[in-house]
């Protein structure tokens, strides 16, 4: 757990857009989707592509993860945006639409073949039905090092379109695929990050969903605005109440008299030693959050 990678809050920054790009220097995100696939028109690929790689490379983004999303291998564009994002050396490459393993093994031999740098992640898009299906054999091609398999992406706007699932509050519908695919990461020891919230207008909208993800078990949630910032951000971050319910658990537990016990109660509740665990997340989560504060000096 020391070395907790924040990605409370990440944005997906068209690649088209040089202002946004810009602006993305200065935003509170964890982590930057900078994309090449949805968000980019079929007339300003080349052009966005162009963009996104000058960006990486020339850097100011300061502790921001920097993610490049490209276009699917079988599209005109996705043999190109592999190599572009390559050369620029992103934390990570986000691919789209990951339907099975043999996705993620055709990608590995493309990062060999392309003598890609070792530090660059993948990053997996699920986003179709059969994805869901085949999701337990898509989080294990993680154990294949190859395949450099770090986290998963829902893709809940094309989950809907394929399912003709209705993206309603609450998220019924949805619920299914999403601790499925929850399960699944954390299974192999994956990150896994929710779907997008579609009402720009609505941050508090936001804050709800981003909130129900964090209560279902998400590390974070993909956003589309820099109005959405604040809600995950805070959402995604331990509360000082349960911040300072996790120290007392860790105390009682660690006094000599409760060396052997293997339940103790704290404050009217009880806690077995498997809490101890959960504690420590939530101390470190908020001590590393705290750092990123400190060490950005409250600029970003």
């Amino acid at each position: 757990m020391s070395d907790l990678r924040l990605r409370r809050s990440v944005l997906y920054m068209p690649g088209s857009n040089q202002r946004a790009l810009d602006k993305a220097k200065t935003l509170p995100a964890d982590s930057l989707i900078l994309d090449l696939e949805d968000a980019v028109s079929m007339e300003e690929k080349e052009l966005a592509r162009a963009q996104v790689c000058a960006a990486v490379k020339s850097g100011g983004y300061g502790h921001r993860e920097l993610v490049i999303r490209v276009n699917a291998p079988q599209t005109p564009w996705g043999e190109g945006d592999l190599r572009a994002a390559i050369e620029a050396k992103p934390d990570a490459i986000l691919m789209p639409k990951v339907s099975s393993p043999a996705v993620l093994e055709s990608i590995a031999d493309h990062l060999e073949a392309l003598d890609a740098p070792e530090s660059i992640a993948v990053w997996a898009m699920i986003e179709t039905p059969a994805a869901i299906l085949n999701i337990h054999e898509i989080a294990k091609a993680r154990r294949d090092r190859r395949t450099r398999l770090t986290c998963f992406v829902l893709g809940t706007n094309d989950l809907a379109k394929d399912t003709w699932a209705q993206l309603v509050p609450g998220r019924v519908p949805m619920l299914p695929w999403m601790m499925l695919t929850l399960a699944a990461a954390r299974a192999e020891g994956l990150t896994i990050l929710d779907g997008v919230w579609n009402d720009i207008s609505d941050p508090e909208g936001c804050r709800v969903e981003c909130r129900q993800a964090r209560d279902l078990g998400f590390d974070g949630k993909t956003l589309i605005h820099p109005n959405q910032l604040e809600p995950a951000n805070t959402s995604f971050a331990p509360s000082d109440e349960e911040v300072r319910r996790a120290r007392l658990v860790i105390e009682a537990f660690n006094l000599p008299e409760n060396a052997k016990r293997a339940a103790i109660k704290v404050e009217g509740r009880m806690y077995e030693r498997q809490h101890i665990d959960m504690a420590r997340r939530a101390v470190i989560w908020s001590e590393t959050i705290a750092a990123r504060d400190a060490g950005a000096g409250g600029r970003a």
